[in-house]
């Protein structure tokens, strides 16, 4: 009995030591499958990729006027409503004429006057300098009056848009800020040309010029793209935000863009040859916003921190940190560490 029993706890310690052994050659196996990630990889080349950089600003009117007088005068009647166009030289405002009929008379009396001296002057009656002071006279009283004859009748300096009503008829002209911090009554806009401020980044100071491709969108026309030119371009850069501006001119004969509405301008610097990889290859270090990607080479993955550019469809711009011909890792970056081994699945 003794010995029947002891061959059975033999034959039980065996199969356990069998078990062991084939658990330990599964995990084995399983370690060292998992010591050798699959990656699928994908060869990168040079592409041409169109340059493009876009920016935010507002649409403003291509020139503005504030329609004001020099002095504060009672306005007699505003000829013009918001919303009526208006040609340069247009009378505009009609200010109380009280000081400018009496600008007229006396000027008129100095006209007498002088007519009168010059002819006693002629004839040796006076001195030369009692006329001569009286010409005098006469030449202040005609810029005066004709300072008051430009602030009684007030014209449009452009043609454009009323865009702006400040008082009424019978009202007096006080001379505050109403309008962007200026006194005016009427305001007179240029909105067919528009323009758009821009501040563009000094690395593109060199390859801005009057031939570069713009564009600009706006949200209440987003199927429409519409082009411009560049009107000015600052000659200096401000050293606190290391940007320099740009005045974009847009045609808008249809009326379709408007002042103070938001724009994205967008700015075609050419084609360039360019690394292009998949989107699915480029990985964003957490907290420090690095971008990198896992590099294939001698059946190790190599990290390589990469500049992005632009996306272009599935599809990232590299603008340094790779090579044309590097194999690039696109799917099994998740187990990856810079010098794992790798095995590449086609």
């Amino acid at each position: 009995m003794k010995r029947h029993f002891a061959r059975a706890f033999a034959g039980l310690v065996l199969l356990g030591g069998i078990s062991v052994l084939t658990s330990c050659g599964s995990a084995a196996e399983a370690e060292e499958g998992e010591s050798t990630p699959q990656v699928k990889t994908t060869t990168v080349q040079l592409e041409k990729v169109e340059q493009l950089a876009t920016f935010a600003g507002n649409i403003e009117p291509f020139e503005k006027a504030y329609i004001s007088s020099a002095q504060p005068v009672r306005i007699g009647r505003i000829l013009k409503e918001v919303g009526d166009y208006v040609r340069a030289g247009d009378m505009l405002v009609q200010m109380d004429a009280a000081n400018y009929r009496q600008s007229s008379v006396q000027l008129e009396n100095l006209r007498k006057e002088y007519a009168r001296l010059d002819t006693l002057y002629t004839v040796g009656s006076i001195s030369e300098q009692q006329l001569d002071q009286l010409k005098a006279q006469l030449d202040v009283a005609k810029t005066a009056h004709a300072n008051l004859e430009e602030n009684t009748v007030l014209r449009s300096p452009i043609s454009g848009v009323v865009t702006g009503r400040f008082y009424e008829d019978g009202e007096m002209f006080g001379m505050s800020p109403v309008a962007d911090g200026r006194s005016a009554i009427l305001t007179v806009e240029v909105i067919d040309p528009v323009k758009v401020v821009v501040h563009v980044g000094e690395q593109y100071f060199t390859r801005v010029d009057e031939d570069l491709n713009v564009t600009l969108r706006i949200d209440s026309q987003p199927n429409e793209i519409f082009e411009g030119t560049v009107h000015l371009k600052y000659p200096t850069v401000d050293p606190s935000t290391r940007t320099f501006q740009l005045e974009l001119k847009f045609p808008n004969k249809e009326g379709l863009i408007r002042p103070g509405m938001f724009g994205r301008v967008t700015l075609g610097f050419g084609e360039q040859q360019r690394v292009v990889i998949p989107d699915l290859a480029l990985i964003r270090q957490a907290g420090i916003n690095e971008r990198f990607v896992f590099v294939v080479e001698n059946g190790k993955a190599v990290r390589k921190v990469v500049e992005p550019g632009r996306l272009i469809g599935s599809q990232f711009e590299i603008i340094s940190g790779l090579q044309p011909g590097e194999e690039v890792v696109v799917a099994g970056q998740s187990r990856l560490l810079d010098g794992t081994e790798v095995e590449v699945s086609r």
